[in-house]
């Protein structure tokens, strides 16, 4: 038996309700429990909308047993639940010279920073930081979620505030703290939308540089799977004009070794990795950009030297074609819309994303929080359900970055 925790995501959004139709409305194996992380209120209204039974209570020391194979946990209301997680030693912003290769914490342009991530100052910059203002910006991050009270939550659809977005905060907290104690197997979390972070006091860019924080990770990156496609973004949520100052050839070489741990892990026995051009026409020798000359051609030159089959860079109005026919296991995109645009026309409603270097199994749907229509019951749950199956099926297999052996059974 594995456990699988869903956090519903955003209580204002369409996660509450994806979760209760993926899980209710689905057929799945006699051999997976569910824990749904999140409000029991907001729980109860939307399982009465939707015409689906309420999961009965759990709690952080009960036991994962008996009949019920979805509960709901609400870890605001434990008491006796104490987080027991610690934020890396690097958020602290210890100096670069100290630390080589990893870029200090929070940047200068942007409080929605990653961790590390893509928009990081340079080392340069970073090293002038102080070490205690570092430490006062850790201690103010300790600070947040169960240190503070829960406020009044109540379901507002297609609406986000500080109450909301501590509750977002405490859920993903606790579903981490569950992975990392063996009682889950996996974690798929609900959309939440990344003001919330930034109203709960968080300097992270999304769900997955927190959790890369949460988990002490500092190599990390998204891998989307759609249809026949498996892409993995170089970089990830940037405006698109700091796009090629990010992409560079540390960053290229990551997600590439990245995604060659993954291929096995997914099953997937094609170990080719096709390389998208950031340019058109990949560059067309230079003339429209010398970013592949400069920084993809010679990243792609020292992963073949590691061992590892990539192709390119390939022009991205044809990578995605090739890929299809099944000339590559993965493709790596240089930013985000290069790489979901054509995957969310082929598998828009059944699009799943996987974080890729934590040592827990983490999937998502590929989808936000549709505020726009939360509340209304028309959210459509493919998603949600692909991103619990494919969790499910990773919670039986060997996590490359993670422990020996598979947590959360019982």
């Amino acid at each position: 038996m594995r456990t699988i925790a869903i956090t519903l995501g955003d209580p204002g959004g369409i996660g509450p309700e994806v979760a209760l139709k993926a899980l209710y409305r689905k057929s799945w194996p006699g051999n997976l429990r569910f824990v749904l992380i999140g409000s029991r209120a907001i729980l109860r209204r939307q399982a009465r909308q939707l015409s689906v039974p309420l999961p009965p209570e759990w709690h952080w020391h009960d036991a994962l047993s008996g009949s019920a194979t979805i509960v709901n946990w609400e870890p605001e209301q434990e008491r006796n639940f104490e987080l027991g997680l610690r934020y890396p030693s690097y958020v602290a912003a210890a100096p670069a010279r100290a630390r080589p290769g990893v870029t200090p914490w929070p940047p200068e342009e942007s409080r929605l920073a990653a961790l590390p991530d893509e928009s990081t100052p340079s080392p340069a910059r970073s090293a002038t930081r102080s070490v205690a203002g570092g430490r006062a910006r850790l201690q103010r991050l300790k600070s947040i979620g169960f240190k503070q009270p829960p406020m009044p939550l109540t379901w507002q659809p297609g609406v986000t505030g500080k109450a909301q977005a501590r509750s977002v905060v405490r859920w993903i907290q606790a579903a981490v703290q569950g992975c990392r104690a063996g009682h889950f197997a996996a974690l798929v979390t609900g959309p939440i939308c990344k003001q919330s972070l930034a109203l709960a006091g968080l300097p992270f860019a999304g769900h997955t540089e927190y959790l890369a924080a949460l988990t002490l990770t500092r190599r990390y990156a998204m891998l989307l799977l759609g249809g026949s496609l498996r892409v993995v973004l170089v970089t990830r949520h940037l405006p698109l004009a700091k796009v090629p100052g990010a992409v560079s050839r540390s960053a290229i070489r990551m997600a590439a070794q990245l995604a060659a741990q993954a291929l096995p892990w997914l099953g997937i026995k094609q170990k080719t990795i096709g390389v998208c051009a950031l340019n058109p026409h990949a560059g067309d020798e230079g003339l429209l950009g010398r970013e592949e000359i400069k920084t993809i051609i010679p990243a792609l030159r020292s992963l073949r030297r590691q061992g590892l089959s990539v192709e390119g860079p390939i022009a991205g109005d044809v990578i995605f074609h090739q890929a299809r026919q099944g000339r590559y296991g993965a493709i790596l995109a240089m930013y985000h819309d290069q790489g979901l645009a054509p995957l969310k026309m082929l598998a828009f409603d059944e699009g799943v994303n996987v974080t890729l270097g934590l040592p827990i199994v983490r999937t998502s749907p590929d989808h936000g929080t549709a505020f726009d229509i939360a509340g209304k019951g028309q959210a459509h749950a493919g998603s949600m359900a692909a991103a619990i199956r494919l969790a499910a099926r990773l919670a039986y297999r060997r996590n490359p970055w993670g422990r020996a052996g598979a947590p959360g059974r019982t």
